[in-house]
């Protein structure tokens, strides 16, 4: 099962690189009003696609039992859609007066302002032997949180709200995010013990329709005259991407204080939920938030740099992470008094 997820996550990562090369060797196909229709086709189909196979494989059940625990989730939201957003406008001001793309620059705003993903925080969590429930449940929750609240983020941070309609935003995403989502939910009750049984490539499905929406938006930079990236850019915002690793230690630090009341289970899922981000919903959004805008693959490239990332640290420390949370958890039970 490991090996077909890692196999999965490297496949996603090449199906990248040739969406965007295919869209670099011709644009023409998927630009906007080309003969794959992408304003109907992604922004309402495919986006749709995706959350309603969302709804249809998320396990309800799994996610009501973590619900008790609520200084956990209030601390991970609170992290993610509040600080994480807040921290990177604040390092963006500095940035802002070096010679980097500034349309790249707005790139990691968003990166800030999106919420957990559904699957990658999990998946690290259950390698390390963390709390598996938390880390189920507050993806979930701030996946649907990040529906209200990212929007928001996005329109404060960035100011996008002259050029796209505040509630066109929320329309078209209640129609293509929380409807499917629903849907997906209600149609899972009545096919649930079939699902189980044969389990559907869930992921497969999703992340092929991501990689659509990814070429179909390269395909509009690419055909734009005025599309210009430099090197330079580029390799500072993959250095930039690296603060992930400082945000997960800031997590690490907050909590295993003393006072925190957080086992080291809770610590494992609180440092990946906390400082992972959604590209499943990220793109999507953006697609809406930024629809014609031209330079929306350039403020994409942070958040597609950012998921192989975060999966690819986060896969590294996973070894280093279990064997703390094991020792902790063994110094826990040898300071237990008898009875």
């Amino acid at each position: 099962m490991r090996l077909l997820e890692r196999m999965r996550k490297e496949w996603f990562m090449i199906g990248i690189v040739v969406a965007i090369a295919a869209a670099k060797l011709e644009p023409s196909v998927g630009v906007h009003g080309g003969p794959l229709k992408p304003e109907i086709t992604v922004s309402y189909i495919a986006v749709a696609t995706i959350f309603f196979n969302s709804g249809l494989s998320l396990k309800t059940e799994e996610l009501t039992s973590a619900l008790v625990h609520l200084k956990l989730h209030l601390f991970i939201q609170i992290f993610t859609l509040a600080f994480f957003p807040a921290a990177v406008w604040l390092f963006l001001q500095l940035l802002s007066i070096t010679s980097i793309n500034e349309w790249l620059l707005k790139g990691l705003q968003t990166v800030g302002c999106m919420p957990p993903p559904v699957s990658s925080a999990v998946i690290l969590t259950k390698a390390v032997g963390g709390n598996e429930a938390a880390a189920i449940f507050n993806s979930a929750f701030g996946s649907f949180l990040g529906i209200v609240v990212t929007p928001l983020l996005l329109l404060l941070f960035l100011g996008s709200s002259s050029s796209v309609p505040f509630t066109s935003i929320f329309s078209q995403l209640f129609m293509t995010v929380v409807v499917p989502l629903i849907i997906g939910q209600i149609v899972r009750r009545y096919i649930k013990e079939w699902l189980e049984r044969k389990k559907p490539p869930f992921g497969a499905i999703s992340s092929s329709v991501l990689l659509m929406i990814i070429y179909t938006t390269f395909c509009d930079t690419f055909s734009n005259p005025h599309f210009d990236l430099d090197k330079f850019s580029l390799i500072l915002i993959l250095f930039i991407i690296s603060i992930q690793l400082s945000f997960m230690l800031l997590t690490f630090i907050f909590s295993t204080r003393n006072n925190s009341g957080f086992t080291p289970a809770d610590t494992v899922a609180i440092i990946f939920c906390s400082t992972h981000k959604s590209l499943t919903l990220g793109i999507p959004m953006l697609k809406i938030v930024f629809a014609g805008h031209e330079h929306l693959s350039l403020i994409s490239v942070p958040l597609l740099i950012y998921h192989p990332a975060q999966i690819l640290l986060g896969s590294v420390l996973v070894p280093t992470i279990k064997s703390w949370m094991v020792s902790r958890q063994k110094g826990v039970k040898l300071t237990r008094p008898t009875v």
